[in-house]
């Protein structure tokens, strides 16, 4: 995608309308030029110490268990099988066979993965592992938990502990659509579900920066090529995006459509992508919601469409994140394509304009 995107407005059909980047990203902050100190003056002030970083919490024997986990159909605990699941999620999520949240819990979306990844390695395709599955994730041998210091950028907000779910009126009010709290926004910075991650890291203040927690350890940033082709299954709620060649780079859990407005069918393309989208309300196009005059929600990563929005030549279609992604492929979208914010956000830096989007398949719903 280019560098820059002209501010344009984008109609949404499955929520609304939304418009491309409101403000423009900031630009990284340059390290200053190395200097040796200067000796002080006898007039200078002592410095004062900066304060200590809180000592690292001891690991939760989840945590201390999980990167040496092994796949045991026969475990009789569940620490031990949510600690063979939570390595599983990581590696598929590395290798970008999306589980969605990794939360170290069987569920479709952990089936709907496996199912790709055994596709995609020729292997018995059943959703479920295996040792052959197994094996073949565990190629991957590097650690799938690693420390994190948490900066002063993931507690500095500002947060938007109050959203009102569904209220668009109420939203249009907030003047941002934040995370509500640094757990939430560090959470979904490692794609993790909440409850791991304190799970993972038992009585820790997430909103005390210099503090050292244990997160998914993720992959390299980025897909590996750029996507050219969209495939979008409306039965099975998933997305797979292909390279030049019709190589697999990705597969994402997604909620497609609804009864009220099923997704379209049928052969689109990639029309633009707007990262920290607006998203606004219209009555006059939509079918759901109360308020009877437009309304315009400030970006987020809880703003009804997320954190990206991929503008499609579907008029008011689009391909977009969520601001709760434990749902994602679990309940209706208002017509759009509905991804985890992160899921959103990768395939947005990788595709192309033009990039070509295919419909196929009737929505299960």
């Amino acid at each position: 995608m280019p560098s820059t995107l002209r501010p344009a407005a984008l109609l949404l059909g499955c929520l609304v309308a939304t418009t491309a980047c409101s403000d423009p990203a900031p630009k990284p902050q340059q390290p200053p030029a190395a200097s040796q100190p200067a000796a002080p003056s006898p007039q200078t002030p002592p410095l004062v110490p900066a304060a200590p970083a809180p000592a690292p919490a001891a690991p939760s024997p989840l945590a201390l268990s999980v990167n040496a986990a092994a796949f045991d159909p026969a475990a009789v605990t569940p620490e031990a099988k949510q600690a063979y699941l939570v390595r599983a999620q990581v590696l598929l999520d590395r290798a970008h066979f999306s589980p969605g949240v990794i939360d170290g819990q069987e569920g479709g979306n952990l089936t709907l993965a496996l199912s790709a990844f055994q596709e995609a390695h020729r292997l018995t395709v059943d959703g479920k592992l295996s040792p052959a599955v197994w094996d073949a994730l565990a190629a991957d041998a590097a650690p799938v938990l690693t420390d994190y210091v948490i900066t002063a950028e993931d507690v500095a907000g500002p947060f938007t502990p109050d959203i009102p779910k569904d209220d668009y009126e109420a939203m249009a009010k907030l003047p941002a659509l934040g995370y509500g709290t640094p757990l939430e926004g560090l959470a979904e910075k490692f794609h993790m579900d909440e409850p791991l991650l304190q799970a993972l890291n038992p009585g820790v203040d997430f909103s005390r920066a210099g503090t050292t927690i244990i997160v998914a350890a993720l992959g390299a940033d980025g897909l590996p090529g750029k996507v050219a082709r969209i495939l979008i299954d409306n039965s099975k709620g998933t997305l797979r995006a292909f390279g030049d060649d019709d190589t697999l780079l990705a597969v994402y859990p997604a909620t497609v459509g609804s009864t009220e407005r099923p997704a379209p069918t049928g052969e689109w393309e990639v029309n633009t992508m707007a990262p920290r989208p607006t998203y606004t309300y219209d009555p006059s196009r939509l079918t759901f919601g109360k308020p009877k005059g437009k309304l315009t929600i400030q970006p987020g990563p809880n703003n009804p469409v997320g954190s990206t929005w991929i503008d499609l030549t579907k008029d008011t279609y689009g391909i977009h994140g969520t601001p709760d992604p434990k749902l994602v492929n679990k309940r209706a979208s208002h017509g759009c394509v509905r991804l985890t914010n992160w899921d959103a956000a990768e395939l947005g830096a990788a595709v192309r304009k033009g990039a070509k989007v295919v419909f196929e398949g009737r929505a299960a719903r």
